[in-house]
């Protein structure tokens, strides 16, 4: 019988990935991640969320119900140095940081993964909404969601090969009304929790508010500017700022104004047209390929250039030792630093990286 550790964060789909393992027949143990800096960091509550205190007891709960053991296990250094460090960092780099698919990557598929497979683990599952098969080619590669409503790819896509061989994800074949409904036959309390919707560890949605406390930095006041130079205002700090918003600017220029780039070395926050805030034209780096070895020659994909972007065709090319170019068939907008450009071959994740 394989041996699988299931990260369990209280909520609906990580506790019916649980209940479905153990139908399958594996031997399953429950894991909730204890991630918050202080007890009461990330009190996210009746809210949900993959961090707050409350996260640990609905868990608990859930394995009890399930009959299966259930753990806590400390991952306070990891997750401060590889994501709110990494969160922080790129903030005031002017950069648009991902945190989910950091804390992913180095948090739940590297610490926990390693973890779970020194205990005798066989496996890490999670309750995503993804599949993962292993190609003709060898290659092991995430597959979209049963359903593309609740398809949680994009946050996947720089899984290593060996983290992916040693991953399983239940939910993927089912819809959340599907995974709702599970939870309510076997009698799960969780079966209506909320979705979580905000960054665990900013539940009010105050980003600029959080960097200033976990750093210590007050953000400096600098100038709005035109892509050629004209001063328009004075902003309140770059991290308070992200490459394609409209709201909060606080400027009256007789036109919709929208962010279309941020320069930290001047302290400048360039602001344009519409027209001005859109590009067909996107680099990134810090690579990771999974449905394929490399890209060697110019191919074309389907792109993500944000979470809830509904996708785009390009052409993708090598232009650099760590760095692909996609060309767009038509502009896009809001394309920010520091987010994730997410390349697919059909529904397969072909490969992606930070965009540039």
């Amino acid at each position: 019988m394989s041996r699988v550790v299931i990260g369990m964060s209280g909520g609906v789909d990580s506790s019916v990935a649980a209940y479905l393992l153990k139908k399958q027949g594996y031997d399953v143990t429950g894991v909730t991640m204890q991630i918050w800096q202080e007890e009461d960091a990330c009190s996210v509550e009746e809210n949900g969320g993959c961090c707050g205190l409350s996260a640990v007891d609905d868990a608990r709960r859930v394995a009890a119900a399930l009959d299966i053991p259930f753990y806590v296990m400390n991952f306070r250094e990891e997750f401060q140095k590889n994501v709110i460090d990494y969160f922080a960092k790129e903030y005031y780099s002017g950069h648009t940081p991902n945190p989910c698919i950091a804390c992913n990557r180095y948090v739940k598929w590297e610490a926990l993964l390693r973890k779970s497979l020194s205990i005798g683990a066989d496996y890490l599952a999670t309750g995503h909404y993804a599949r993962i098969e292993r190609l003709k080619n060898g290659r092991y590669a995430l597959r979209r969601s049963s359903t593309l409503k609740k398809d949680q790819t994009y946050a996947l896509y720089n899984l290593t090969q060996e983290q992916l061989s040693h991953t399983l994800m239940p939910v993927g074949d089912y819809s959340k009304d599907e995974i709702r409904s599970i939870a309510g036959e076997i009698g799960l309390k969780v079966a209506d929790k909320p979705d979580s919707q905000d960054i665990c560890f900013v539940p009010d949605g105050n980003y600029a508010a959080f960097l200033e406390k976990e750093t210590g930095k007050k953000a400096s006041e600098g100038n709005f500017v035109t892509p050629d130079g004209k001063v328009l205002g004075r902003h309140k700090g770059i991290i308070h700022y992200t490459v394609g918003q409209r709201k909060g600017l606080g400027l009256a220029l007789g036109y919709p104004a929208f962010v279309v780039e941020i320069r930290p070395e001047t302290n400048e926050v360039v602001v344009g047209t519409y027209e001005e805030s859109l590009t067909d034209t996107v680099r990134a780096g810090r690579l990771n390929f999974m449905s394929v070895e490399d890209i060697t020659s110019p191919v074309r994909a389907f792109a993500k250039v944000r979470y809830n972007h509904k996708g785009a065709w390009c052409t993708a090319e090598r232009t650099g030792e760590d760095e692909i170019t996609c060309h767009f068939d038509e502009p896009l907008r809001a394309v920010a630093p520091g987010q994730a450009l997410v390349l697919y071959d059909g529904e397969y994740v072909m490969g992606g990286g930070t965009i540039l």
